[in-house]
């Protein structure tokens, strides 16, 4: 009787090349490098990675705030076209930007990348992305995670993770607890979607679309073809404002306008018997009408959406940024001061509406 020999299967023939793997990580080491702070400790390749605390000693009570997140679905359309070279720059805006409304500085990040099937050219342009996130936001990239998942995940899919641990000293916390009745609502601009709402952008702007149609340039959208409007990448405040909230600048709360829009997230800054107006309209009671003018730009790219999706003004402002992509609450006598400090780092910034008493708990209201 025959003895049939056993087979033989590497781990290539499984699905994962441990070769790219390790030209991967040679493709990233400049762009980590990049963005090393003082407090790093060792390199990449470690099992695990090191950040002294020791500067921070002198706070009083220092705080570590954390923060988790990824890019959605704005992956399947840079898929699509083809372009990875800004995500990266998006997963960063969605961690640094939640901490910094609590007055947190962002030290290290972390990512983590899985992938059906590893190509160290495609991952290089990713994490170049995230490098250049971490150092618009001044935090280290100190580590990550590239996961090849072959039979799991398709050749071309890959998804993202990101991970940010800042610091805040206890007495210099901001918060819903500093906001009163009568204080100022400011904007920061956003550059566009940012990186919320891409479920419905896919549905009612890209689907349908071949790749040279959403590459044509068009009047609505400024004369950008709305394959270059939906991956611009996300505007990463948390750099400047650190620098701002350094200065003394007397800011009481944040609010990072991300998924849900500005109604779901400025509520978040808002303590209980305080309420929102949000000046929609150039003046109150304006409202929408579909012709007037808002109070602020919004982007080309945002109404455009709007307009094919045929969104309400309500669901509009609970399912993009229009035009905000960061609130801060200060007090009525500090506006002047506040936006010329955040002038001074290249922030512009307007007034988007104001605190009132409020029933219960804090809510947004439009005029």
């Amino acid at each position: 009787m025959a003895v049939q020999e056993k087979r033989h299967v590497s781990y290539a023939d499984a699905g994962v090349d441990v070769g790219e793997g390790a030209r991967a990580v040679d493709a990233i080491k400049d762009a980590v490098r990049s963005t090393a702070r003082p407090e790093v400790i060792g390199g990449l390749g470690g099992f695990g990675s090191c950040f002294s605390m020791s500067g921070f000693k002198d706070m009083e009570d220092p705080i570590l705030v954390s923060s988790t997140d990824g890019v959605g679905t704005k992956l399947a359309i840079a898929r699509l076209l083809d372009r990875h070279e800004t995500v990266g720059q998006d997963l960063v805006a969605m961690c640094v930007d939640d901490i910094v409304p609590l007055g947190a500085e962002p030290l290290f990040f972390l990512d983590y990348v899985a992938v059906g099937k590893l190509r160290a050219d495609h991952m290089a342009k990713v994490v170049s992305g995230i490098a250049k996130g971490c150092r618009l936001s001044g935090c280290a990239l100190v580590g990550g995670e590239m996961a090849e998942h072959p039979g799991v995940m398709a050749e071309g899919d890959y998804d993202l993770a990101g991970f940010v641990v800042g610091v805040v000293d206890r007495p210099k916390m901001i918060g819903p607890e500093r906001v009163r009745a009568g204080d100022v609502i400011l904007g920061l601009p956003s550059s566009g979607i940012h990186s919320n709402g891409y479920s419905l952008v896919r549905k009612v702007v890209i689907e349908g679309r071949g790749l040279q149609e959403l590459e044509r340039p068009l009047d609505e959208l400024g004369g950008e073809s709305i394959a270059d409007a939906v991956m611009r990448p996300t505007t990463i405040y948390a750099g400047a404002l650190v620098r701002v909230l350094r200065a003394g600048a007397p800011i009481h709360a944040m609010a990072h306008i991300t998924g849900g829009g500005i109604t779901e997230n400025l509520d978040r800054a808002l303590p209980e018997g305080v309420d929102a107006i949000v000046y929609r309209g150039v003046a109150a009671g304006c409202g929408w009408d579909g012709a007037g003018e808002p109070a602020w730009s919004v982007p080309p790219v945002i109404s455009y959406c709007v307009r094919e999706a045929g969104l309400t003004p309500d669901e509009a402002y609970r399912t993009f940024n229009m035009g905000v992509g960061m609130s801060l609450i200060v007090g009525a006598d500090d506006v002047d001061a506040v936006r010329d400090a955040l002038g001074a780092e290249g922030l512009s910034s307007f007034v988007m509406g104001e605190c009132v008493e409020g029933d219960g708990k804090g809510k947004v209201m439009y005029r």
